[in-house]
């Protein structure tokens, strides 16, 4: 194997072990935000395990503060993972401030959508982003809905169980012709998925879900490996698989709920930020590839990407059944 090669393979495996392992272990959260009169409610949903319910609430509420109009609103006792932030009046300009990092540390991330009777913002806090200051004054329609475009494009760009997947579908894709029909069948199916279960027209047990989503991988993987044991065209794999993805796509807006005043907008811009992400995915990977299938070591880093690929699957599955991570 040349000196290029090499680096190209250990460069991706690096890059997908790290990022398997820091999607499993960080502190990312999902939060709402609504108002209701003179209240403001919060309610968080943690995504790891690793911080117990009664200890995240107890730092929403010390370390979490909201300002209504340069009053500060009181936090009342939780109900489960909902705290609501008494206000002197009904907001128009609200100061949100995050400083769970001070005890949770610098992977501390929250990505919240906040909802309310004229429009909708996606919010980030972390350790870098402590301060979030919103309008909601002088909004007689939805304005907000297009922040979900944004939220759709971080929930990719942090999914990389769905990008692990994605790359191992185009490491043997074939050609141009053969990719785009892969990328169009993910992206059909996923579509269909992710809109009936935002819609609660279709449910599954989110733990079910991840833990197919992870066996997608080592199984798409594994096909790279021995590809006299695939299952049929690989579109056809990356259709079937990509109906599951589309469950674990709409977990977030499960979550977080989508705004009712502009709940098809909001749902497809969502939808259109995961397209937008994929593609820049897909655009970087894809030259690389083509770049890699002129040379003749294409063979032997393929199989060993898909090799790193599948360890991570297997160790995925095995995490989230076991622990249901």
């Amino acid at each position: 194997m040349s000196r290029w090669a090499g680096r190209l393979l250990g460069l991706f495996a690096l890059l997908f072990l790290s990022s398997a392992w820091s999607h499993s272990g960080d502190a990312t959260g999902f939060a709402s935000i609504g108002i209701d009169g003179s209240s403001v409610i919060y309610r968080y949903t943690p995504t790891t395990s690793g911080t117990d319910d009664a200890t995240l609430v107890r730092l929403i509420r010390e370390k979490v503060s909201i300002t209504a109009d340069q009053q500060t609103c009181v936090p009342a006792e939780p109900e489960g993972m909902q705290v609501a932030y008494a206000c002197p009046a009904p907001p128009k300009v609200l100061l949100i401030r995050d400083d769970m990092a001070d005890t949770l540390g610098e992977k501390h991330h929250v990505i919240a959508v906040m909802t309310w009777n004229g429009g909708s913002s996606s919010l980030n806090f972390s350790a870098t982003e402590r301060e979030a200051r919103i309008s909601l004054a002088g909004a007689e329609t939805p304005q907000g809905a297009g922040s979900f475009f944004l939220l759709g494009v971080e929930h990719i760009a942090t999914g990389y169980d769905h990008l692990l997947f994605l790359l191992a579908l185009i490491l043997c894709g074939g050609n141009l012709v053969s990719l785009l029909k892969i990328i169009t069948a993910f992206t059909l199916a996923h579509s269909i998925t992710l809109g009936a279960a935002a819609l609660d027209i279709i449910t599954l047990p989110s733990a079910l879900v991840e833990a197919v989503i992870a066996l997608s991988i080592a199984y798409v993987a594994f096909e790279n490996l021995f590809p006299r044991f695939a299952f049929s065209h690989r579109w056809h794999i990356s259709f079937l698989f990509g109906l599951v993805h589309g469950f674990g796509f709409s977990s977030v807006l499960k979550e977080i709920g989508l705004p009712k005043d502009s709940l098809i907008w909001s749902l497809l811009n969502f939808n259109l930020g995961v397209e937008a992400g994929q593609l820049v995915a897909v655009l970087i990977a894809v030259p690389l590839l083509m770049q890699l299938r002129k040379t003749r070591h294409e063979a032997r880093v393929v199989l060993g990407l898909s090799a790193v690929v599948m360890v991570v699957g297997l160790f995925l599955f095995f995490e989230r059944v076991v622990f249901g991570a």
